[in-house]
Order: C-alpha cells, then structure tokens, then sequence
C-alpha cells in the first residue's frame, strides 16, 4: 500500500477534509493533495504528522508469512486425517517425556 492510499484512507475514515487536516497537521493543504494524487512522497515525519491528525499510527513489522517454512505445513497437509492424528498423538507424547525429563546436573 502506498503512502498516498494511507494518507487518504485514514484522512477519509477520520471524516476530515484536507483543509481540516492541514490545520491539524501543520502540513500545507497543497502537499496533502499531492500526497493523496501519489505526485509527491512524504517524510517519514510528514506522514506521521498526518496519520497522527487522523488518529492512526503508522507501524512496521514483519511481512506476514516473511521467513516462515511451508514445507513442514506442506508435509503434513500431505498425510491422511489418521496420519495426521497419530503424528499429533506422538508430538504430545515426546511433549510429556520431555516434561518428566530432569535437567542435568552442571559440574
């Protein structure tokens, strides 16, 4: 999603005008509209001050699915209902040894 679609969705969902969120902002009413017509990147800055206005705040994270392995998923998803049960059965009860299991004694 663009810098230009952030800025209108949340100016549209907060029911301002661009008017309006320039005087909340402090940004010039002619930047917002070439923020919004994609003409113009924002600072980083720039487009908190504006998400800030609108009552949004601007997140980073991972990418949603990003470093993640499929194949175990995969694998699974390849195995019959039954397989799959007994596969589970057997997870839980390396689960419970590994709970029962004390830890070694350090020298």
């Amino acid at each position: 999603m663009s810098s230009a679609l952030w800025v209108n969705q949340a100016r549209r969902a907060a029911g301002l005008s661009q008017r309006e969120l320039s005087r909340r902002s402090g940004v010039a009413q002619s930047a917002i509209a070439r923020i919004e017509r994609a003409q113009q990147i924002p600072r980083t800055d720039t487009l908190e001050k504006l998400l800030d206005a609108c009552r949004f705040e601007l997140r980073l994270g991972p990418v949603r699915g990003g470093g993640v392995d499929r194949s175990l998923t995969m694998r699974w998803l390849g195995l019959s209902p039954a397989e799959r049960a007994e596969g589970a059965a057997a997870y839980g009860r390396a689960a419970e040894v590994l709970r029962a299991a004390r830890p070694a004694k350090s020298a």
